[in-house]
């Protein structure tokens, strides 16, 4: 008893003596392989008429990935083109001025009242110079005045419509109706993005990661219509313990290991955050749980285009790039 209790005190000696070189481990962490993911959102509740892709499939920049129903945006956008012709119109009818026949007509109306004034005065006139022999009442010579006042009156308002007509359209008048031909404009312009946006395609090349609607369901706005995974080949977004942090620079070599595939996959580091995050549950490692770490992306080539997205990875550091 007291041999082995030796041999045993012998073997925690030779432990504790080993130099620390020869337990060093290769700095690790820990992370997910990721996509840049991109949402397609409703631009108009409008019914889903077409689906031409289906979750999983490859598509490549602008090729159409569904339809919503264009009848409501295209008689909205028929509205919005007359009201911009109505608005034009008026602004053409304003600077092309008063037409001849308006003036012509305004002349006329001006000579009939200024006559109706000539003899409104006279009969006015007619009566004055009998009142001082008592043979017209006091009444009917007020009634004359009146009216000869009157008279007076509507020639001062023809005279200043005729005026009016004669001193054209007001620069007022011409900026309120460009600014409602622009109004007009800007209104069919929207309606116009809003009518193509109803044509849903792809604005990376990628593959479809989830198709939320089918055919038949309307969407409301906003609402995501398809999310893509843009990119050649994933990422791995990876945390690095803060030990670890001081001596990593963007474009360090980093070899990267998925589930459980034995052969790393080459990465270059393309991005590190200069703020730390609390370490995801994921990427819990031993003393380093307590820690901080810094959100990194690890670029990865070709050879892993066809990897998905999710896939835990455990990536070694390696230093910088050769």
């Amino acid at each position: 008893m007291k041999f082995t209790t030796v041999i045993c005190q012998s073997l925690a000696a030779l432990v504790l003596v080993v130099p620390p070189g020869c337990s060093k481990r290769v700095p690790q962490a820990l992370g997910t392989l990721e996509f840049d993911r991109i949402t397609l959102p409703a631009p108009a509740a409008e019914r889903i008429v077409a689906i031409d892709v289906r979750e999983g499939e490859q598509v490549r920049a602008g090729q159409p990935l569904l339809q919503l129903d264009p009848a409501h945006t295209r008689a909205q956008l028929a509205a919005a083109q007359a009201q911009l012709e109505q608005q034009r119109e008026l602004l053409a009818e304003l600077q092309a001025g008063p037409r001849r026949e308006d003036i012509a007509k305004a002349r006329a109306n001006l000579a009939a009242v200024q006559a109706q004034a000539r003899e409104a005065r006279a009969y006015y006139a007619r009566l004055a110079s009998l009142k001082g022999n008592g043979y017209v009442a006091a009444a009917d010579l007020d009634r004359a005045r009146a009216a000869a006042g009157n008279a007076e009156g509507q020639t001062s308002a023809a005279r200043a419509a005729l005026d009016e007509l004669l001193h054209g359209t007001r620069p007022e008048q011409l900026a309120q109706a460009q600014a409602a031909v622009a109004a007009a404009e800007a209104q069919v312009s929207a309606q116009q993005v809003l009518l193509g946006k109803l044509a849903v395609v792809a604005p990376r090349a990628g593959r479809i990661d989830a198709l939320p609607y089918r055919l038949g369901d309307q969407a409301p706005v906003g609402a995501p219509l398809a999310i893509l995974l843009a990119g050649d080949a994933p990422y791995a977004r990876i945390y690095v313990p803060v030990q670890q942090r001081a001596g990593m620079h963007v474009g360090d070599a980093i070899d990267v290991f998925v589930a459980d595939r034995e052969k790393p996959y080459a990465g270059k580091l393309r991005m590190i955050r200069s703020e730390p995050d609390f370490t995801p549950y994921y990427a819990l490692i031993g003393d380093d749980a307590a820690r901080l770490s810094y959100l990194a992306e690890v670029a990865l080539g070709a050879d892993a285009a066809e990897l998905p997205a999710g896939l835990p990875v455990r990536v070694e550091f390696r230093g910088p790039a050769k």
